[in-house]
């Protein structure tokens, strides 16, 4: 398989389209009003209860629910939201390949510029006296790191923000250019991002690995 190796990028991107999904909504209005001042025409992309929440804060101008855009809906529980070749498309594609701009007019895709995403709170939830081991799997996020990961990987054009704490440096960098977000600001945010996917990962596997079979079948009324 030949890989994409890109020899061209832009040093800033200017936010444009945002992909929001959040469980920590710590300074949501303070993070959302201050992008909408900067730039009126941005768009919010979003799911479940940071879609309702955005939307009691904004109203639905500058809003979209992720399964409007993709055209499918979301799965039972909310197991499958934004696991779609249409979100990733628009986090993975590189501005200057041909190809790429080609299959997001094919699908009538938009590229996104900025992910906010933070995950389960898998460790506080299976550090709670009486956890199951149910409880630990349910509490595992599967869409939230992928995202997380993609737009990380795709520093190139891509903003990935996993804490409420950089929110304000992400605000002040975009007032003073005009709603751009320099190179070095994403990679730095790739990296904290990597960092807080390894982490969620290794916690996980700590928890399994300290979680015994004869636990496990405890959960469940059936083991067939």
């Amino acid at each position: 398989m030949a890989l994409n190796i890109v020899e061209k990028i832009d040093g800033n991107v200017k936010i444009q389209n945002v992909l929001i999904s959040l469980s920590d909504k710590t300074s949501l209005e303070k993070f959302v009003k201050s992008l909408l001042e900067i730039n009126k025409d941005i768009t919010f992309y979003s799911t479940g209860g940071t879609y309702k929440a955005i939307e009691e804060l904004i109203g639905t101008e500058n809003l979209v629910a992720v399964s409007e855009y993709t055209g499918q809906p979301e799965m039972q529980g909310g197991l499958v939201k934004t696991l779609d070749f249409k979100i990733y498309m628009g986090l993975l594609s590189e501005t200057y390949n041909a190809a790429h701009r080609e299959d997001l007019d094919r699908i009538g895709g938009i590229v996104f510029d900025l992910v906010a995403v933070n995950l389960y709170p898998f460790s506080q939830t299976v550090s709670r006296e009486g956890v199951t081991v149910e409880m630990g799997r349910t509490n595992i996020d599967i869409g939230g790191p992928c995202m997380l990961r993609a737009s990380a990987k795709n520093f190139l054009r891509v903003l990935s923000l996993c804490n409420p704490d950089d929110y304000d440096r992400i605000i002040e960098e975009m007032k003073a250019s005009g709603g751009y977000i320099s190179l070095e600001t994403r990679f730095a945010m790739a990296e904290k991002t990597f960092a807080h996917t390894a982490e969620y990962d290794r916690n996980i596997f700590e928890f399994l690995k300290n979680s015994s079979a004869v636990e496990l079948k405890k959960c469940y009324r059936e083991v067939l």
